[in-house]
């Protein structure tokens, strides 16, 4: 008798997050990291570049589909993906920001319609003062757009730099940082309300230790002495989470030559 055996292929959907604060800047570690890891999306922060200076050709070249809103010097958001991308929203809807802080994308992949919001919310600092009242507008214009997009009950994920330390597990020194803008009660209350409307900060899903960070200092050795805080972060919608087999984070890159302050927050799908 002959035994037959089967063999199930599971696609494994590898999406990516990070602010490479700066992407001319940090290419060779970009693309090194992607010729490692594979991404199938990568989404980029702090690019620092307007839309016609964009480096293109090192991306396109690896396979990627890449959709950009930039800027001159400062913020800018990217998506590299390697599938189709069917649909492209610069800047939240219904929001006149002249800063390029958001994108979002579609994306045709192996485990269906993929949505994905990549975005670099302002710092806010100093608090209080304009720059946080912008930052606290801003999160709550981004919070009304989710809840309406949440209603198509798509598999979908809102990541990127936040600008937010969540919890006290997620900053080395709560009392150094309570009057920050990216710690203040009324930052994380309306970081509360955005998971409210029913997303999963997918990182504490998988893990619940404390020295998990994804942002050290340039200076005073903060990276040397692990001073670090969780700012960039993956919220997945009740379709998404379903989906997520993992969610972690790559301190490696930090260790390289003119690194970024910040590191990948990579998340699993299947």
């Amino acid at each position: 008798m002959w035994l037959r055996h089967l063999f199930f292929i599971v696609n494994i959907v590898k999406i990516a997050s990070w602010n490479v604060n700066s992407v001319r800047t940090r290419i060779g570690n970009i693309l090194d990291w992607i010729k490692l890891e594979k991404p199938d999306v990568l989404c980029l922060q702090e690019t620092k570049v307007i839309d016609k200076d964009f480096p293109l050709s090192p991306f396109e070249e690896i396979g990627y589909n890449v959709i950009i809103h930039g800027q001159k010097s400062y913020n800018g958001v990217a998506t590299l993906s390697k599938y189709l991308v069917e649909e492209t929203i610069q800047g939240i809807p219904d929001y006149n920001d002249e800063q390029a802080r958001y994108i979002e994308t579609v994306h045709s992949t192996d485990i269906g319609m993929l949505r994905i919001s990549n975005i670099y919310l302002p710092n806010g600092n100093p608090a209080p003062g304009p720059k946080y009242d912008y930052k606290l507008d801003w999160m709550n214009k981004l919070k009304n757009h989710l809840h309406d997009t949440l209603f198509n009950e798509e598999i979908f994920i809102v990541l990127g730099d936040f600008n937010v330390i969540p919890e006290d597990i997620d900053t080395y020194n709560p009392e150094e940082w309570k009057d920050d803008a990216l710690f203040k009660m009324e930052t994380r209350k309306a970081y509360r309300e955005i998971l409210s409307l029913g997303f999963i900060d997918s990182f504490r899903q998988f893990n619940q230790d404390a020295e998990n960070y994804t942002f050290w200092d340039y200076q005073r050795g903060a990276w040397q002495r692990n001073k670090g805080i969780r700012i960039d972060h993956i919220l997945t919608s009740p379709q998404a989470s379903d989906k997520t087999n993992n969610v972690y984070i790559d301190k490696s890159v930090r260790d390289k030559e003119k690194p970024s302050d910040h590191v990948p927050i990579i998340i699993d799908l299947s």
